[in-house]
């Protein structure tokens, strides 16, 4: 009787999480993948199959349903209202008991933000925005913590989100020293503390700045030559990780160096990928190269 192959075992990716060792990629099921820099990433996502919701909040989705391929949320509609409807993030919730740090957050020249986070969480939410260095900045109830926000915002003109492609657009260029790069962090937490109308119950926490360049890798590191813009059926990514920065790889391949932002993995089923040739066969966005002394227009 002839034998028949086994198809190779499919994998669900839950994301990338940052952890006391560093990052790792997390699966279906507990497992961890740490990705330490000079590791090789190579996985196939499966033939014959589509990108499914990731459901909300621990449960599955009741109907698995499709979900675009660019998109790095990986959630239907449904389960996206349901994942946000008691989120800190969406503000939702207010009457969190917990303290909350506010905290300060720097990506690049002119790339500064303020948010807030749990005080348990330590500082696993900066590392996984991608913040190049932070300092704390008080720490109090949640209510003031969400105050402390609106103060920034409105008085200092300081954003709580910076879009992920103006962080990596930077990240290949950053200032090379600790000091050069928490200048101007060291500059607004300044001007954050001399607000009259900080709220009391606040807790003013002193300027201490934390730098990621190491935990990330950062340094020297090259510019990319784009990003993948979305995995397909039978698409394969292979590639040795030169640093990781918040859901970010930057990928050593045979096209360069390539960002993979790993919340676009989730929803597929991926299986490993043979072979030593380090290839790229899913869609790929170049970033434009300008070419030295050539105006693109008037101005």
């Amino acid at each position: 009787m002839a034998q028949t192959s086994r198809a190779p075992r499919t994998w669900k990716c839950s994301g990338l999480r940052w952890t006391v060792g560093g990052p790792e990629l997390k699966w279906d099921g507990g497992r961890g993948s740490p990705l330490p820099r000079g590791k090789r990433v190579a996985f196939e996502v499966a033939e014959g199959g589509g990108r499914t919701c990731v459901g909300a909040r621990g449960h599955p989705c009741p109907v698995r349903a499709a979900v675009p391929e660019r998109s790095t949320g990986a959630r239907c509609e449904e389960c996206a209202r349901l994942d946000r409807a008691h989120s800190v993030a969406a503000d939702t919730i207010a009457d969190d008991p917990r303290p909350y740090h506010v905290y300060l957050a720097w990506f690049g020249p002119g790339l500064l933000k303020v948010g807030i986070t749990a005080e348990e969480r330590g500082s696993a939410r900066l590392l996984e925005q991608g913040a190049v260095c932070f300092s704390w900045l008080g720490l109090g109830p949640l209510m003031a913590a969400r105050r402390s926000e609106e103060l920034l915002r409105a008085a200092l003109r300081v954003p709580d989100r910076i879009p992920y492609g103006e962080k990596r657009a930077v990240r290949s260029a950053l200032p090379g020293s600790a000091a050069e790069r928490a200048a101007e962090l060291a500059d607004l937490h300044g001007r954050a503390l001399a607000l009259r109308e900080w709220p009391e119950s606040l807790h003013r926490e002193p300027y201490r700045p934390v730098d990621h360049v190491e935990a990330f890798g950062l340094k020297d590191l090259p510019a990319p030559a784009g990003e993948v813009s979305g995995l397909t059926a039978g698409g394969v990514v292979s590639g040795e990780v030169l640093a990781a920065a918040g859901p970010d790889l930057h990928l050593a391949t045979a096209r360069g160096v390539v960002v993979l932002d790993t919340r676009l993995m989730t929803g597929w089923e991926l299986i490993p990928a043979g072979g030593e040739t380090v290839e790229l066969t899913v869609p790929v966005r170049e970033f434009r190269r300008e070419a030295p002394g050539v105006q693109e227009g008037l101005f």
